[in-house]
């Protein structure tokens, strides 16, 4: 290596060069990097680079060693003087808040349609944004993704979003009598991860959430779950995994879903029924060994289908755990803090649905009065 140059031999044969790429608030350095089969290569591609952020444009394309959020960066700045600054201010909180913090960190060869499905399930199942939100979200993500690929030609692969689309149809509740049948077969033969499960009914939590619960945050004496944490398979930014995904256990979705859940003397027995010593045991199986969101939906629809019911997923135990709530008379302020909603609006909209027994119930109301 020359000195004052910056570029060396790497143990794997190629030849990496350093360059000056700018500065943070804190005035650290920050380093671009580039790389070539000789020292030469490198060289040019360092002096390209340089040059090209003293003249103020886009540093060249050289493969695929920039990450998503780059492409992400550098679609927005050429969209800029074409859109309006209200539409610049929409795109800029859609990347910034959704699209960069899931799939900002992985390289464009590791997105994928099936990587984009797990995104879209993620908007409108985790983050429980509404259909028309997410629509939204994956119209800008469409437009980054072809920008790409322009990019990149003949390197980055075709990638099909499947836009979410508005249903008619009600969401999924267990009647009374399902949620009985349920309830009597998940104490038959009972497991840690048919505990967990019931669990789930009975208080709502999310499925990343129930994932990441252990025995230490259930207080049996105070009869109380506190939630502090979820678990979600992300997608991995190592370069060496490109394209895989890890589990990650971390803070929830939002300040509110920080929350401590009264347990009815009910989920508390229960609780105790199946409560194991180590306060480090996951719920999900007793150990210390975790169990991820897509094994959990994979065992709850072989639940569900063994004792005979259909189309049941995770999220409608928490949507028949919120009915419930409603028919009983739950004042909606509390329900939604059960929840961990950041407003009541969400609960009113997504959550609240009016079961054919309450119906019957007003409908009776009604009848009293001679209407």
């Amino acid at each position: 290596m020359k000195k004052g140059e910056n570029i060396f031999k790497r143990k794997d044969g190629r030849w990496e060069a350093r360059y000056i790429k700018g500065y943070e608030l804190s005035g650290k350095i920050k380093y671009g990097f580039c790389y070539g089969k000789t020292y030469k290569e490198a060289k040019e591609k360092a002096t390209k680079h340089k040059a090209a952020l003293l003249a103020g444009k886009p540093t060249p394309q050289t493969g695929t060693r920039h990450r998503f959020a780059f492409y992400c960066n550098e679609w927005l700045r050429l969209r800029k003087s074409k859109i309006r600054e209200s539409t610049y201010i929409k795109y800029d909180t859609v990347l910034e808040k959704h699209i960069k913090p899931k799939l900002g960190g992985c390289f464009p060869l590791g997105i994928t349609t099936g990587v984009v499905d797990d995104f879209t399930r993620e908007l409108l199942f985790e983050d429980e944004l509404a259909v028309k939100t997410a629509h939204d979200i994956l119209v800008v993500l469409h437009g980054v993704l072809k920008y790409t690929a322009a990019q990149l030609p003949g390197i980055f692969p075709a990638v099909e979003i499947n836009y979410p689309k508005e249903s008619r149809r009600e969401t999924r509740v267990l009647s009374r009598d399902e949620q009985t049948q349920l309830v009597r077969y998940l104490l038959t033969d009972t497991d840690a991860c048919k505990f967990g499960v019931l669990l789930m009914l009975l208080s709502g939590v999310r499925i990343g959430e129930l994932c990441a619960l252990k025995w230490g945050n259930i207080d049996l004496k105070e009869q109380t779950i506190r939630i502090t944490a979820t678990l979600q398979r992300l997608h991995d930014t190592a370069m060496e995994s490109e394209g895989r995904t890890r589990v990650v256990i971390g803070a929830p979705k939002s300040d509110t879903s920080v929350r401590t859940i009264p347990l009815t003397d009910y989920a508390a027995t229960l609780c105790r029924k199946f409560a194991v010593r180590n306060a480090a045991a996951y719920i999900l199986t007793g150990t210390e060994n975790y169990m991820e969101p897509r094994s959990l939906q994979y065992r709850i629809e072989k639940y569900t289908k063994e004792c005979g019911l259909e189309g049941v997923h995770a999220h409608t135990l928490r949507h028949t755990f919120a009915t419930r709530a409603v028919e009983v008379g739950f004042e909606i302020k509390s329900l939604s803090e059960v929840l961990g909603h950041a407003n009541t609006t969400i609960t009113l909209e997504r959550y609240v649905h009016s079961s054919m027994e309450l119906k019957r119930s007003n409908m009776d109301k009604l009848a009293a009065v001679g209407l």
